[in-house]
């Protein structure tokens, strides 16, 4: 002992000083000293999530009408991705998919609406917090693990859970800025801000804050899309998600001002998305853009160097490894997505050459599944007896109601009849840049026989090596597809076996065609 001393003394390095001084105490090896000497400051990172919002329905994605300045800038300085696509158009299994980074069919029961994730799944906030990030989720959660499925115990994913409402904010957001303030300041900390906003029914208009938000929307300025009715009842219904997106936005700045506050804005990776399309007829639950493909946008000063727009093609599944790689952590073995740090430098960067949805039991039997190739949209109903006239809550509204009144005067557009259109096409193909409302089907158009071979071959190899079956018994409509009202079903009498169990599809990490 008398002798290691004696060597402290000696002229050495700094470097080689540490190395001796950690060997007497058994602390890290020279490969550990020379990785924290050279390892930059991890990044904080926060994940802003709006629930039912159409990727075109922020300012900067081109809508006139949309009134989002603080999610504008930060697409004025970072990357907008234009060809994003979520893998399902559904609250639960969407929130479930970008947590785990997987497809909903590998999550066990939580494919389908309300259920929760196989307990084998490890989620990326817990690797997060195992790597020493302090970890919030604030504003709606959604997401459960499931201790009948996976047999295994699993650590918690967040230091601090808050629904984040209070006395005259109900939209999940009013305490993000607090979390930042109270937050350690000698840790990185992820924060998974989920608004609300935009979730029928409106409270947006009852809670509005003029002098926060600035004027509510007008019905008149409202952009109404070619499948919807354009009269008083559906503008109104749109002018009061406008306003929800706008008050969503308006706190996305709050967090984005205490991040400059802190001196933090710099080293903050921001990612804005959506979990599915507006809450809206032929929008939310459906495999089309209209309800699949999300806004994207990364903001981090310190790697994103220019602001550009990037047209890859992207999977939300992409986002967990995406947010591990950010903090310089391996991604889970389970994850079947793909880092998008390639972007970040060269936004034509190609990352994947396929992206894959699914359309499972959301108030109402179906199954359907989608592939994308960045030109062509490819469907697959499996359940083409039933329309696909989006939730319970859709079916309610105003806009819903328009085309019903609509139809039984016989004056509806071939747009507009989709949305009730029953039996359906058991598939669709679509040139996308030519139709982005995907209305002209190309499936018996000989011109396109290729691509429809071609694209069927790649969602078949995509079921078979990902583990995705269509059971004997899907779970039934637990809702009626006029009214929107729920049927009388004792409790989980509807639940039949969801997509993937029966091939126990929660254990297998294949991600299939990328």
């Amino acid at each position: 002992m008398q002798q290691r001393w004696r060597l402290l003394h000696q002229p050495l390095s700094t470097l080689w000083f540490m190395l001796l001084l950690m060997a007497v105490f058994r602390g890290p090896s020279l490969h550990s000293v020379t990785a924290m000497a050279h390892t930059p400051e991890r990044p904080n990172i926060i994940v802003f999530i709006a629930d039912d919002v159409n990727w075109n329905d922020f300012g900067c994605y081109g809508n006139p009408a949309a009134r989002t300045p603080n999610i504008d800038d930060l697409a004025n300085h970072g990357i907008r991705y234009t060809n994003a696509y979520l893998t399902a158009s559904s609250c639960s299994p969407s929130r479930s998919s970008i947590i785990t980074g997987r497809y909903p069919h590998n999550l066990g029961r939580a494919a389908e609406l309300h259920l929760p994730i196989a307990s084998n799944i490890p989620w990326f906030p817990e690797l997060l917090r195992e790597a020493g990030y302090y970890s919030i989720l604030c504003g709606k959660n959604h997401m459960s693990v499931d201790p009948q499925v996976g047999e295994q115990a699993r650590p918690p994913a967040f230091d601090v859970i808050d629904p984040g409402r209070t006395r005259g904010n109900s939209g999940g957001h009013a305490n993000w800025v607090k979390h930042l303030v109270e937050r350690p300041q000698n840790r990185p900390f992820f924060a998974w801000f989920a608004a609300y906003d935009a979730h029928r029914d409106w409270d947006g208009d009852t809670q509005w804050d003029t002098a926060r938000y600035g004027p509510r929307h007008d019905p008149q300025d409202v952009v109404v899309p070619p499948y919807l009715i354009d009269d008083d009842a559906t503008r109104r219904d749109l002018a009061s998600y406008y306003n929800e997106v706008t008050r969503f936005d308006h706190f996305v700045g709050e967090v984005v001002e205490e991040l400059r506050r802190q001196q933090a804005l710099e080293n903050t990776l921001i990612l804005v998305l959506a979990d599915n399309g507006r809450p809206f007829p032929r929008a939310k639950t459906r495999l089309h853009d209209s309800g699949m493909k999300t806004a994207l946008i990364a903001h981090w000063p310190r790697e994103i160097k220019e602001a550009a727009t990037c047209p890859s093609l992207v999977s939300s599944i992409d986002l967990a490894p995406t947010i591990l790689a950010a903090a310089n952590i391996a991604p889970s073995a389970s994850m079947q997505g793909i880092a998008l740090q390639p972007t970040f430098t060269d936004p034509r960067a190609e990352v994947r050459r396929y992206a894959f949805s699914e359309h499972n039991w959301h108030d109402y039997e179906a199954h359907g599944r989608a592939v994308r190739d960045g030109r062509f949209l490819y469907i697959r109903n499996f359940r083409p007896q039933y329309p696909w006239q989006g939730p319970a809550d859709s079916v309610r509204s105003p806009s819903h109601r328009s085309l019903l009144d609509q139809r039984d005067s016989s004056s509806l557009t071939a747009a507009q009849r989709d949305v009730l259109r029953a039996p359906r096409p058991a598939e669709e193909l679509y040139l996308v840049d030519a139709d982005p409302w995907q209305l002209n089907n190309l499936v018996h158009d000989p011109r396109y026989e290729d691509e429809l071979q071609r694209l069927r071959g790649i969602l078949d190899q995509w079921m078979e090596q990902t583990g995705d079956s269509v059971p004997d018994r899907l779970s039934a409509d637990a809702f009626d597809r006029q009214t929107g009202r729920r049927l009388p079903i004792a409790g989980e009498a509807f639940r039949g076996t969801t997509p993937g169990m029966d091939r126990a599809a929660y254990r297998m990490n294949a991600a299939g065609p990328r």
